[in-house]
């Protein structure tokens, strides 16, 4: 069991937590990511690492409210637990100097986009970052990106707040006028971090996007996350998650995302039908596991291993 020990919400249907998981805490790398399992006849489903404090044993996760899981994940409150958190898996961003690196996040894109435009400012890099979201209500980390980057531009989609349009029309208009970055990462929707790719192939611009995809069990045995990339299949999770963007066929891509467009829907509101339920079956357990000293001594050694490695 991995407890919450706090979570609010950022922006509607965006919610952080803070989730106690020492091992983790120690080992994540930015970059990287967890599968989450909330209760014994739950899905699967990955959440990149937004942040961890090695001293206090603990993660930050955030989610977007979208299908069955996602949402009742976003139902839960400090004090409950999650069943399973698996990680870190995947490889880590290549942090290291590059020189200039434009980091650019599409809605909850930020949250994984945040990491490592801070782990790539204190490497020494100049770090430009341009943050999107549909309205200025959906902005999130705009305070915390803005404390690791040298330059931050903000655009929403309505013109509510920053810059009026897409956070391609941004870049472009670096591009155009001169500014030539050594890196450029990516993270959002699929048509955004293709635009992107688009935008800076002409220039030769390197440039590298996070495919958060379809993914099952996170060890590159099922399949679901199949990527192609160079004209070859890759497995998101244990090739990437970050990949070349001038390489990835984001027409297959979209194509996978979509798949199971139908069943998610269905998913959907049969959760949506008994909630409450679905909620008061993780207190459940998590109230079951106080219950069992088996449990309580796992979470007092888990503790102690987080307290040794300060």
């Amino acid at each position: 069991m991995f407890k919450i020990v706090a979570a609010r919400f950022l922006a509607p249907d965006v919610k952080r937590f803070s989730v106690v998981a020492p091992r983790i805490a120690r080992k994540q790398r930015a970059g990287q990511f967890v599968i989450v399992r909330l209760h014994d006849h739950g899905e699967r489903i990955p959440l990149t690492i937004a942040g961890s404090d090695p001293g206090a044993g603990t993660i930050v996760l955030i989610v977007q409210g979208i299908g069955k899981t996602t949402k009742l994940m976003n139902r839960l409150e400090g004090g409950d637990a999650i069943l399973d958190v698996v990680g870190p898996l995947g490889h880590p961003s290549d942090v290291r100097r590059h020189g200039t690196v434009v980091v650019i996040g599409g809605g909850v894109g930020t949250a994984i986009a945040y990491p490592t435009a801070k782990a790539m400012k204190e490497a020494g890099n100049t770090v430009v970052s341009i943050v999107g979201a549909r309205s200025r209500e959906y902005v999130i980390l705009e305070d915390e990106v803005r404390a690791v980057s040298d330059e931050t531009y903000v655009t929403t989609d309505d013109g509510s707040y920053g810059e009026k349009g897409f956070v391609t029309a941004k870049l472009k208009a670096l591009l155009d006028g001169g500014r030539k970055p050594d890196l450029v990462l990516a993270i959002g929707p699929v048509a955004m971090m293709s635009a992107v790719a688009e935008l800076t192939r002409p220039l030769g611009v390197r440039t590298i996007v996070s495919l958060n995809s379809i993914m099952v069990d996170g060890t590159g045995m099922c399949g679901g996350c199949r990527v192609i990339t160079h004209g070859k299949a890759k497995f998101a999770c244990v090739d990437g998650p970050e990949f070349d963007a001038h390489e990835v066929d984001f027409g297959v891509l979209a194509r996978r995302n979509t798949a199971y467009r139908a069943q998610e829907q269905a998913s959907l509101a049969a959760f949506e039908a008994h909630a409450d339920a679905q909620v008061e079956r993780v207190r459940e357990q998590c109230r079951l596991a106080a219950l069992v000293p088996e449990v309580a001594a796992m979470d007092a050694s888990a503790k102690a291993g987080a307290g040794a490695a300060r």
